[in-house]
């Protein structure tokens, strides 16, 4: 009896897990995934290559390729407007571009101070709404009490508490 029930549940997970990973598996391959091949240059904006492999511009216009020709004459022929366009082609950000401070941090800031203000509203409402009033053995007279008590009873007299009074002048050491 005990080894059909194991027979059914066996072949109710594995029927399972077939329908559901079949499924995922079509889920899956239903996108089209665009896949980067690693082995060849990327170009890429990081401040510590500031020289990408290879250019910004990849696929020239015609107007970009006169450029290019133009480019290899003399420089001086070129405008400041054409130098800035070559320099485009290669790189989408200049250096001091790339180390241009965003606003980001003001959001971070932002959040960290929404999270911290919720987290002291729901400290200040657990301490109006669920936890009780403070313990009467926390009281001062209270701990007086015990101190006193302790002392009489000489608790942990060599090394602990009762260790550091004077029991002939009746106070601490």
């Amino acid at each position: 009896m005990l080894s059909s029930r194991a027979l059914v549940r066996g072949l109710q997970v594995g029927l399972w897990r077939r329908v559901s990973t079949s499924a995922s598996a079509l889920a899956a391959h239903a996108q089209d995934i665009e896949v980067i091949d690693c082995s060849i240059p990327q170009y890429n904006n990081r401040l510590d290559t500031p020289l990408p492999d290879i250019p910004f511009v990849r696929n020239l216009t015609a107007e970009q390729k006169k450029l290019k020709e133009k480019e290899k004459e003399s420089w001086t022929n070129l405008t400041k407007e054409e130098k800035l366009a070559l320099y485009r082609l290669t790189f989408e950000l200049s250096y001091a571009e790339m180390r241009k401070s965003s606003d980001e941090w003001k959001t971070t800031l932002a959040g960290v101070f929404f999270f911290l203000g919720f987290s002291g509203l729901l400290v200040w409402w657990h301490r109006i709404y669920v936890y009780g009033d403070v313990p009467h053995t926390l009281s001062p007279e209270w701990v007086e009490k015990q101190t006193k008590r302790m002392i009489d009873m000489r608790v942990n007299p060599v090394h602990g508490f009762s260790s550091n009074w004077d029991y002939e002048k009746q106070r601490w050491k």
